[in-house]
Formats: C-alpha cells, structure tokens, sequence
C-alpha cells in the first residue's frame, strides 16, 4: 500500500484526486480500498458490455451515455464517497463534469474477482442503493452468473441470471443481453 493510503483519518475526494497516478483504489466513507488490476476475462467481459450497451444507446439516440472504468463517479455531497464502477450509464448529462459523474449513475455493472466479491456484493450493494442507482448488475465469472437488482421505490429487487440466460435490462423496454453471444473466449 502506498504512502497515501496509510493514513488512518478521514479522507475526502481531494486526497481522491491527488492519488499517484499508478495508484488505483476508491473511497468510500473516507477510508481508501485498494483496486487490484484486473484480469484479462475481467477486460473481456466488460470490453464486450460496454459495445453492446454502447451501441444500443447509440441506436436510441437520447441522453444516456455509457462510461467503462476508470471513470469517477461521486454518489454523494459528502465528499467521502468517489467510486470506480466498471460501466456507469448516466442518463442525466447534468451529473457529468471533468472529472466523471456527481450523483448516482443510472445502471452500474461490477464484475468481480475473488479479491473483490465482499466489496462488490455488500459495500457496494448498500452504496449503490443508498445513492438511488435505478439498476445494479454484478457479473460473477466464476459462478457464471449475473445478478440484477432493480431499485423499486426505496428497495432494490434482485433476480439472478447465469451466462447462459438472456438479461433483461430493466431500464429499457427492448434491451437483453447474453454474455454467451457475447463470444467470450475465456468463459
């Protein structure tokens, strides 16, 4: 761990920004977590959501703008809170700014490792819903499946799908995803 995350205070979106530029972690609730550099069927999978979501946005021609990690996303006004999702979709150009988005993306994917499966499947979960993010997906290579929760008023409803399964996106009447046509060597 480097110099500037041994610090055992608070820290605030300004210690965030002044992060080494090889240093990778986000933070949340002012404690920095590490990010480990991710595996190349990690790589795979988002590289082939983030074409296929991107091009349907394309297709559709509205606000929504797609966004692959690293791409900062600050959930709250705090200032303690700055996340690296692996794809943010923000339908809101007013949350966009330099340095990422300010306000909870619309639909957030995580696609975990063993390292990161904790973090992904409760911290963030809480975070995500806290923040009011509409849709959450977390892919697991591993187990070789997806789950999907769907903000419904103030509580987040979960399906889980394998890799094998179309995915109903939530967020779009016409939108299914299959990582399996996908074409994913490593899965």
């Amino acid at each position: 761990m480097s110099q500037a995350l041994a610090r055992t205070d608070f820290y605030t979106e300004d210690d965030y920004y002044n992060l080494p530029e090889n240093v990778r972690a986000e933070l949340i609730d002012g404690q920095f977590y590490d990010m480990a550099a991710p595996s190349r069927i990690h790589q795979e999978i988002l590289s082939s959501l983030h074409l296929e979501i991107g091009n349907y946005l394309r297709s559709k021609k509205g606000s929504c703008k797609i966004y692959p990690a690293p791409f900062s996303v600050k959930l709250f006004d705090n200032r303690k809170t700055v996340v690296e999702p692996d794809i943010s979709v923000i339908c809101d150009p007013n949350k966009l700014t330099d340095q990422g988005c300010t306000g909870a993306p619309d639909w957030i994917i995580e696609i975990v490792s063993p390292s990161t499966s904790s973090h992904d499947y409760v911290r963030k979960l809480n975070l995500y819903m806290d923040a009011g993010v509409r849709e959450y997906w977390i892919v697991d290579p591993v187990q070789r499946h997806i789950v999907v929760y769907y903000l419904e008023k103030t509580q987040f409803k979960m399906t889980t799908y394998t890799f094998q399964d179309k995915v109903k996106v939530n967020l779009y009447d016409d939108l299914w995803i299959s990582l399996q046509e996908l074409e994913l060597s490593g899965t």
